[in-house]
């Protein structure tokens, strides 16, 4: 899918942390030649704080709160990829939320292939634990039915940018097409 218009809905990329939401939103959007964001990272930049410091000095749920406004209000309403943080999907409301908003897919990786991506990553919070094996083992089976909710699921596990970009590419144009937006009141526009 060569450039659609920036009149198309977003694509919201969503799934657990290291299933790849970001490496292949940026892959997608520079393939498009549209707009990335990464939802984490827009936090970051409108709080002067890293995500780890929002956890740390105000908690999960003030960092909630964050990510909720920016999905409400922070960002363009058309022609973007939007990464969107792991926990996201799980807050009451996200996925209709978005699903008005835009297209909405979510990626997949077993709990070996998601350890193996963010192992020693500082800027995970969530698993600074004793055994981040198992806290994301337990994250998963908590998130899942979320994530399942959420939309067409992708699994990411073992497949090259290219193959990953061609699926989701078939399944933004087919879901892009039954896409109908709502205004802020929920009239349909």
């Amino acid at each position: 899918m060569e450039n659609p218009s920036l009149t198309q809905p977003n694509l919201y990329l969503a799934g657990f942390m290291g299933t790849g939401k970001t490496a292949l939103g940026r892959k997608l959007a520079e393939h498009w030649r549209v707009r990335f964001i990464d939802a984490d990272a827009a936090i970051e930049h409108a709080h002067k704080k890293s995500i780890p410091e929002i956890f740390t000095q105000e908690g999960e749920e003030a960092f909630r709160a964050k990510e909720r406004d920016f999905l409400e209000n922070g960002h363009p309403d058309y022609g973007c990829v939007v990464s969107l943080g792991g926990g996201a999907v799980c807050q009451p409301g996200i996925i209709e939320l978005l699903r008005k908003k835009g297209v909405l897919i979510c990626l997949f990786a077993g709990a070996d292939t998601i350890f193996a991506r963010t192992r020693g990553c500082a800027h995970r919070p969530l698993l600074n634990a004793p055994d981040p094996l198992a806290r994301i083992q337990a994250l998963l089976k908590e998130r899942e039915p979320y994530y399942r909710k959420a939309g067409v699921s992708v699994l990411t596990d073992g497949r090259t940018f290219s193959d990953l970009i061609a699926q989701v590419e078939r399944i933004y144009r087919r879901e892009a097409r039954k896409f109908s937006p709502q205004t802020k009141d929920g009239a349909k526009s």
